[in-house]
């Protein structure tokens, strides 16, 4: 073939292009972890007064202990350092990134620990000894880190609040200890983890046949919830969840803006935190116990508590079945107890109502009272 010929011209074409999209895609794979970069200084904004300056007594503290045997990380935040200390367990992933977009308004009234548990976010790492991500590890984790608050702000109680599975830790926590709690907060309770995704499921399945969406009743019906939840279904439970509002929060239909976007451009992580944030969720954390989650009923695991204990849940909420959490209420024994539903909201009542939240903390929780709790029905 002559030099010139039309497929010798047309494979140098080619090559040219796929040159510059490779160009192009290194280019924007630069800028994008540049951007990344400059988004992740790492470092806890303080609280200002009116005049600019850091407030007088408050605290905004990025900490690293050992807990456990591994180095443990959080973040402390407080306009108010001498007010009460309220220990925040997360779910599936850390949520204090979300506090950004959603403020929560405890810092107020509290010195909150955003703790990152074992194996998620700050606290990740690919050397913690797998045997060691367990219940029981965790359990003696919450009170390794409920003592050393305990001691560095001289309480002698704090008070304890748990969000969807970090519930699964933070009620069996308070049972086994409740010298060291004034109080038990569950947000999003969960009980019967297996019987609540039966539900979701149905409920999901029965919404999408009604909307005409064949595509996703297609995919529900590939993997039945029956004995357990299927990979596959796990891989499209969360979109599925959102798409109908009964996810992360009634609002929220797309985890790309709601909790990826959120979770990258929080700058108070550094860039290698954000990575193993999302590293956390998948590999370790409360995710290695979803099998423990889906075999236990709290019902019968956990039916009394020697603390008040206060459920937070969204009428919305299938994530974790709001119908199951206030039948777990219902038959749990406690020396104080208070049921709240919140009307406008899914999975995340504390972000999503966090005006009605700090109310009922306030004039209930603080007040070891239960006057703003719902009526019971007659």
């Amino acid at each position: 073939m002559k030099p010139g010929a039309p497929n010798e011209i047309s494979i140098k074409k080619v090559k040219k292009m796929m040159l510059a999209t490779l160009i192009v895609f290194l280019v924007c794979t630069l800028l994008i972890v540049s951007a990344l970069l400059v988004w992740s200084p790492g470092k806890p904004e303080p609280y200002l007064d009116q005049r600019g300056n850091p407030l007088a007594g408050s605290l905004s503290e990025k900490v690293f202990v050992t807990i456990g045997g591994i180095k443990q990380g959080m973040f402390i935040k407080s306009k108010n350092a001498t007010h009460p200390v309220l220990l925040f367990l997360h779910g599936g992933m850390p949520e204090y990134f979300l506090t950004q977009k959603y403020p929560t308004g405890l810092e107020d009234y509290f010195t909150v620990v955003w703790w990152e548990q074992r194996g998620s976010g700050l606290s990740y790492s690919a050397h913690i000894p797998p045997e060691t991500m367990n219940s029981e590890q965790m359990i003696s984790d919450t009170k390794e880190v409920t003592n050393y608050f305990r001691q560095r702000f001289g309480q002698e109680k704090i008070y304890l609040m748990a969000h969807s599975g970090g519930t699964f830790i933070g009620i069996q926590t308070a049972a086994r200890h409740p010298e060291l709690y004034y109080a038990y907060i569950g947000v999003a309770q969960m009980s019967n983890q297996l019987k609540s995704e039966k539900l979701a499921y149905e409920y999901m399945l029965k919404r999408y046949k009604a909307t005409e969406n064949i595509k996703m009743v297609r995919k529900l019906e590939s993997e039945p919830v029956i004995d357990g939840t299927p990979d596959t279904y796990l891989k499209i439970r969360d979109k599925a969840m959102h798409n109908l509002g009964i996810g992360t929060s009634h609002d929220m239909k797309s985890i790309v803006t709601g909790i990826i976007l959120p979770s990258l451009t929080c700058q108070e992580y550094t860039l290698t935190e954000k990575v193993n944030m999302w590293r956390g969720k998948s590999q370790s954390g409360i995710a290695s116990l979803w099998d423990e989650i889906l075999a236990t009923d709290l019902k019968q695991k956990t039916p009394k508590l020697g603390v008040p204990v206060y459920f937070l849940s969204g009428v919305y909420d299938y994530t974790v079945s709001y119908t199951l959490a206030k039948e777990y209420y219902e038959m749990l024994q406690a020396p104080i107890k208070g049921f709240y539903t919140f009307g406008k909201s899914a999975h995340s009542p504390i972000f999503e109502e966090p005006e009605r939240c700090i109310e009922i903390l306030i004039n209930d929780v603080l007040k070891n009272d239960t006057t703003l709790a719902d009526k019971k029905s007659e």
